[in-house]
């Protein structure tokens, strides 16, 4: 039942007659979580909508050496997604291929995120609203029934994506593929089979507000941040973000003075990152958070390189946030860039 609801923390063949959706930056640098890279060469955003509910982003090609941290690779620029349709996101499910589509290692993505350039993030309105992310552990996110993140045709989805290659082979020509499961139509026009409920994803940050990124130091690295609810609510589950050498998250509600969820990384005997677990709270109706309620959220690293990595941690707690009044989220919107 928990993997059903939520499998956390949020694109192989050339695809026909498929959607190029033009970079936001083409100048040869540019900033990913305030870290300058250079940017690579001739990626693209490819959209293949395949006519069952599903579509399929396609970014890439990047060049991947071996060897190379998330520093020193040229990552791709911020692209867009003009979204095709009036309805719900309800699954996603990426995964690495090359350019014959044949798997690659889910370790070589650092990260990526879509941010809907049309809404606000309700926890932290100063950012766009962050609609869904993985890393490494290359998390499936599946379709939960009467659930789904509400779009409208238009919307234009911000893609930021970063890649490394820690491993020993060097992987030319990569492409990160997410296929979207979607229902489209209009419950207030009668046009749904069945009811959905919007819900927003929910990003417990301890960077908070701000860049995601953090620099570790070498050992022991103890991160903390707050942040308070600005709506009432029920939260349905939390997965997890970490990094390399990321060991634990923990929420707590500061208001009650009680732990909300632990979440403890699965490593591999290197430190590095393989699987984070969900904890989900259905059994209790959801997990009741109420306007004012002050959370925490703290992350634990062991860096044991025996030097500072800068740049190399994020702590996040990633839930399906699901309002007591969807009416007040309106004032969530904000002019599309």
């Amino acid at each position: 039942m928990k993997r059903s609801v939520f499998y956390v923390l949020i694109l192989g063949m050339i695809f026909g007659g498929a959607n190029t959706v033009s970079a936001q930056h083409e100048h040869p640098q540019h900033n990913h979580h305030g870290m300058a890279h250079q940017t690579a060469a001739g990626v693209k955003l490819e959209v293949k909508d395949d006519a069952a509910q599903e579509m399929t982003l396609r970014l890439g090609p990047v060049d991947l050496p071996a060897h190379t941290d998330h520093m020193a690779t040229a990552q791709p620029p911020d692209l867009f997604w003009a979204v095709p349709i009036d309805g719900w996101l309800v699954g996603y499910h990426p995964r690495l291929v090359d350019v014959a589509g044949n798997p690659e290692p889910g370790r070589l993505l650092h990260h990526v995120a879509f941010w809907n350039t049309s809404r606000s993030d309700f926890l932290c309105p100063n950012k766009e609203e962050h609609l869904f992310g993985a890393g490494g552990e290359m998390n499936d996110w599946p379709a939960v029934p009467g659930y789904g993140y509400r779009v409208r045709q238009g919307e234009r989805i911000r893609i930021e994506t970063m890649f490394h290659n820690p491993t020993d082979t060097s992987h030319p020509q990569t492409y990160l593929e997410i296929r979207i499961e979607y229902r489209a139509g209009s419950a207030a026009a009668g046009q749904m089979t069945e009811p959905i409920k919007s819900v927003y994803p929910t990003w417990f940050d301890v960077m908070q507000c701000g860049h995601s990124g953090y620099d570790l130091k070498a050992g022991k690295n103890v991160t903390t941040g707050e942040i308070t609810v600005k709506y009432a609510g029920t939260l349905l589950g939390v997965g997890g973000h970490l990094h390399d050498y990321g060991r634990r998250l923990v929420l707590e509600n500061l208001t009650r003075n009680e732990e909300v969820a632990a979440l403890d990384a699965k490593l591999d005997a290197a430190g590095r990152i393989v699987a984070m677990p969900v904890q989900t709270f259905l059994d209790r109706g959801g997990y009741r958070l109420n306007r004012g309620e002050r959370l925490r959220v703290t992350a634990t690293y062991d860096n044991p390189e025996g030097k500072p990595l800068p740049g190399g941690a994020m702590g996040i707690v990633v839930g399906y946030f699901v309002p007591d009044n969807d009416t007040q989220m309106a004032a969530l919107q904000r002019k599309s860039k």
